[in-house]
């Protein structure tokens, strides 16, 4: 699944770049959604992401596109695979910016992770 947005102003650390913690909200965001409408009926919440590490600069203007797969399937959880790239104002050449594996686990109203 394919999902974007565009980093505005208020986006932005103090250098002027897309700041961190935005993008992994977004990264979140975007991959629970996906979960959340492969699996309808079924709660989901983030467990665990694998590793953060930011590739390149994002700056203001750029349109985000993540694309989300599922990458595993366990008892109880399942792990996606989230890959962000940017394309940067005034191009049309899109750059990886971002990757990441993001585990959710899948919930009752007690919050208690029950089977897939």
């Amino acid at each position: 699944m394919d999902t974007f947005t565009l980093v505005r102003p208020g986006h932005l650390n103090h250098f002027g770049y897309l700041f961190g913690g935005q993008l992994l909200k977004w990264v979140d965001e975007s991959a629970w959604l996906y979960v959340t409408r492969t699996y309808p009926e079924k709660m989901f919440v983030t467990r665990a992401m694998n590793n953060v590490e930011f590739k390149t600069r994002v700056e203001s203007g750029s349109i985000l596109r993540f694309l989300v797969t599922e990458a595993s399937q366990g008892q109880t959880s399942l792990t996606c695979s989230v890959k962000v790239l940017a394309q940067y104002p005034k191009t049309s050449q899109e750059k990886e910016v971002f990757s990441n594996e993001i585990t959710f686990v899948r919930i009752n109203e007690d919050g208690e992770k029950i089977p897939l």
